[in-house]
C-alpha cells in the first residue's frame, strides 16, 4: 500500500513518530518520554539509551496503528547541537551532552582567541556561544582526553538513531551543523573546526543532504518494532529547520514565527550571509540557507509572571491586560531572564525591567513582559531579513527591486507564527503591531515531524522536491492577525527606546554576576 509516510521529532523531553498521509494528514501519533540530568550547575546530560527505548516503543506503537505495509519511509527531525560518543559497536561512551549544556564557556572564551571570533562565525555560520557542540567537545578535549581518542565516532541525534536503525554511520547536514564544525557554505566538515575541537576526521559520521536515504531498515530492527525490513530511512533536519520546513516556509521571502518556551525565528536566504544578528543554518531542503534568530526566554515567562504574582491563570492576566494602555504605563522590559545569544551572545545577560512605580499591577508587568518579546523580536526580524534581501540583490536585479522596496518600508509579506503563544490574543496583537506586518497562524501542532515527513516523501518520489512536498502538504493558516493601526506608531518611538536598554544595563548585570562570585 506504501501510503504513509512516519516522521519522527526527538526533542530535549520526548520522542514523537508520528504518521503522515500524502496531503499532510496526521493519522496517528505516538510520544515517549525520556529523563534530562543536571549532574552539576550548568552540566545537562541525557542517556542516549533513554533516546533509543523511546524510539522502538513509539515507532512500534505506529507499525500497530497504521500497519507496517502502509509504511514508506522514516525521517528524522531532532533536538540540535546535542551529541554523544559510541564505540564501533554504537555503544554510548559518555552521556549526551545536551544544546543546554553551560560547561564549556571557557573553551567559547579560549577558541574565540585562538580562531577568531568573527572567523569561527564566517565559517561555521553560528557565533561563539556555548550551544554548538564545538565548545563542549574541546571541554571533553580538557578533561576527558581519553574519552575522546577512544571513540569510535562522535553522533548527533540524527547520527545516533540512523546507525542503530541502518547500520550505517550517516547523517544529515542540517542536522550535523548545529554542532559549529560544518564549513555552513560547502556543507563539508571544516578540517580546522574538527581540529580544534580535538577530534579526528576519522570519527565524524559520512554526510548526506537533507532528503537523500541514508539506508534501509535492518531486519533485527524491523523485527523489534513491526516494520518492514528495507524501509528506507532518510536524512532529516534539525527540529528548527524542519520546523520551517513543516510550516511551508521553504523559498525567498517566506517567515516563521515559533511562539514557545524560546521564541524562534526563521526565514529562508538563497545565499550565504553571516552576522551576530542571527546563526545561518544548512536548509532543510538542501538548497540554500536559513537565518535564525532565538530568544531563550519566550512564552515561559508568562508562566512566570503568574508564579512570581500569584495570578490564578495567564488568561486572567490577559483580561486584565487588555484594558492597559500600550506601553503599559511606562513600563519597558527587557527579556533576558535566561541570557541572550542573537544579537549579542551574552549569556552573563539578565532581564530587566524598568520604569516601575506605585501605580503598576501585575497587569501591566504582564503586558511588558509582551512588548517587550516583541520588540525583540522586531529587532531581530529586521535585521535578519534585511541581511537576505541584500544578499538576494547581489545575486539578481529582480531581486534587487524587491530588496529596495522591503528596506525602503514597502509592505512585508505575512510572518506564518506557530507555538503555544498564537493562543494568546493580546500578544498577537501586540506582535503584528510592533512587527508592522499581518501574522498567519499554522494549525500544525507538530510542525518539525511534518518536516521531516515532507523529506520523506520526497526522498521515495512522491512529489519532485521537499519544496513541492511542503507546497503540498503543509496546511494553509487557520486565521489572520493585522496590525492596530492605532498602535503602531507608539509602538515604533518604544521599540526605538528599547533598542538602548541592553546597552544601558550590560555593564551592570556584568558586575551583578563578578560580585555573585565572590
Amino acid at each position: 500500500m506504501d501510503d504513509v509516510v512516519i516522521g519522527i521529532d526527538a526533542s530535549t523531553t520526548a520522542v514523537k513518530a508520528i504518521a503522515f498521509t500524502r496531503d499532510g494528514k496526521e493519522l496517528f501519533q505516538a510520544r515517549e518520554a525520556y529523563p534530562l540530568s543536571n549532574p552539576r550547575p550548568g552540566h545537562f546530560e541525557q542517556d542516549a539509551e533513554h533516546w533509543w527505548t523511546a524510539l522502538l516503543g513509539a515507532l512500534k506503537q505506529v507499525a500497530e496503528a497504521v500497519g507496517a505495509a502502509r509504511v514508506a519511509a522514516i525521517a528524522i527531525a531532532h533536538q540540535r547541537e546535542t551529541f554523544t560518543l559510541i564505540d564501533h559497536a554504537g555503544k554510548p561512551l559518555i552521556p549526551a551532552i545536551l544544546w543546554l549544556d553551560e560547561r564549556a564557556r571557557p573553551q567559547v572564551i579560549r577558541l574565540s582567541a585562538e580562531l577568531g571570533r568573527e572567523t569561527i562565525r564566517d565559517w561555521s555560520g553560528k557565533p561563539p556561544d556555548p550551544t554548538p557542540a564545538l565548545y563542549a567537545i574541546a571541554w571533553l578535549a580538557e578533561h576527558q582526553p581519553q574519552t575522546l581518542d577512544d571513540a569510535a565516532a562522535l553522533v548527533d541525534v540524527h547520527g545516533f538513531f540512523v546507525h542503530r536503525l541502518t547500520g550505517r554511520l550517516v547523517t544529515s547536514t542540517a542536522s550535523a551543523d548545529p554542532l559549529g564544525l560544518l564549513d555552513v557554505k560547502n556543507g563539508t566538515w571544516h578540517p580546522e573546526l574538527v581540529e580544534a575541537a580535538g577530534l579526528r576526521p576519522d570519527q565524524l559520521p559520512r554526510l548526506v543532504a537533507p532528503g537523500a536515504i541514508c539506508g534501509g531498515l535492518g531486519e533485527s530492527v524491523a523485527r523489534l518494532i513491526g516494520l518492514k525490513a528495507g524501509t528506507p530511512v532518510v536524512a532529516g533536519a534539525g527540529d528548527g529547520q524542519a520546523m520551517g520546513l513543516g510550516m511551508g516556509v521553504y523559498g525567498d521571502g517566506k517567515n516563521y514565527l515559533s511562539l514557545g518556551s524560546g521564541i524562534v525565528s526563521g526565514c529562508y536566504s538563497h545565499g550565504i550571509t553571516t552576522s551576530d544578528a542571527f546563526r545561518t543554518l544548512v536548509s532543510p531542503t538542501g538548497s540554500g540557507f536559513m537565518l535564525e534568530t532565538v530568544l531563550r526566554s519566550g512564552m515561559q515567562l508568562v508562566d512566570w509572571i503568574v508564579r512570581t504574582t500569584g495570578s490564578p491563570s495567564a488568561a486572567a492576566l490577559e483580561n486584565a491586560a487588555v484594558d492597559v494602555a500600550a506601553g503599559s504605563e511606562g513600563l519597558l522590559v527587557l527579556p533576558y531572564w535566561a541570557g541572550v545569544m542573537s544579537p549579542y551572545w551574552d549569556g552573563a545577560a539578565r532581564g530587566a525591567i524598568v520604569g516601575l512605580s506605585l501605580d503598576h499591577e501585575p497587569k501591566h508587568l504582564f503586558r511588558a513582559v509582551l512588548e517587550g518579546i516583541a520588540f525583540e523580536q522586531a529587532i531581530a526580524s529586521e535585521a535578519m531579513e534585511t541581511q537576505a534581501a541584500e544578499t538576494r540583490a547581489v545575486e539578481t536585479q529582480a531581486a534587487q527591486t524587491q530588496a529596495a522596496k522591503t528596506l525602503a518600508g514597502g509592505k512585508p509579506a505575512a510572518m506564518i507564527a506557530a507555538g503555544g503563544g498564537t493562543n494568546c490574543a493580546l500578544l498577537m496583537r501586540i506582535m503584528a503591531s510592533v512587527l508592522e506586518r499581518p501574522l498567519s497562524v499554522s494549525p500544525v501542532n507538530e510542525a518539525a515531524a511534518l518536516g521531516a515527513a515532507m523529506l520523506a516523501a520526497s526522498a521515495i518520489g512522491w512529489f519532485a522536491s521537499p519544496e513541492t512536498a511542503a507546497e503540498a502538504m503543509a496546511a494553509p493558516p487557520t486565521r489572520h492577525v493585522d496590525p492596530v493601526d492605532g498602535l503602531v506608531s507608539g509602538y515604533r518611538a518604544r521599540k526605538a527606546i528599547y533598542r538602548d536598554l541592553y546597552q544601558a544595563t550590560r555593564e551592570t548585570h556584568v558586575r551583578l554576576g563578578e560580585v555573585g562570585q565572590v
